[in-house]
């Protein structure tokens, strides 16, 4: 099992590899009393987890805005979601859980930067012809 992960790993770009390590903590910043606050953090932890074992073992499927893009939208979920609960935990754990947080939205939003190719529509292909001749910014 420990192989498999690590090879899952390798498959990822650094930015998921971040995105792995920042999941990780988020779920373990959870520890102490529950609430459905937690839950929901633990939950969306999990689920980026997943999307990253998925893509490490070379799953293919097509997401609407790509991986970065989900990854983004998970710590910004999981901030509000620490935000909410902020006067509930110990301030150390709420800065730790809001670290890694941060750390899934700049991970996932580099992810996102790096990936900028538009994908490639099958049904509509795109003539090099028509393409733009200025970068995108």
């Amino acid at each position: 099992m420990a192989r498999r992960l690590r090879e899952a790993l390798g498959q990822l770009s650094l930015e998921l590899r971040t995105a792995a390590a920042a999941a990780v903590l988020l779920v373990a910043s959870t520890f102490g009393p529950f609430s459905w606050i937690e839950a929901a953090i633990v939950l969306t932890g999990l689920s980026v987890l997943f999307l990253l074992w998925q893509r490490g073992t070379g799953k293919t499927f097509r997401l609407p805005e790509g991986d970065g893009t989900l990854v983004a939208v998970a710590g910004g979920w999981a901030g509000l979601l620490i935000v909410i609960r902020l006067l509930d935990r110990p301030l150390g754990q709420n800065l730790l859980a809001l670290a890694c947080a941060a750390l899934l939205v700049a991970a996932g939003a580099r992810e996102r930067a790096r990936r900028r190719e538009p994908p490639e529509d099958a049904e509509h292909p795109v003539d090099p012809a028509d393409a733009p001749t200025t970068p995108i910014r």
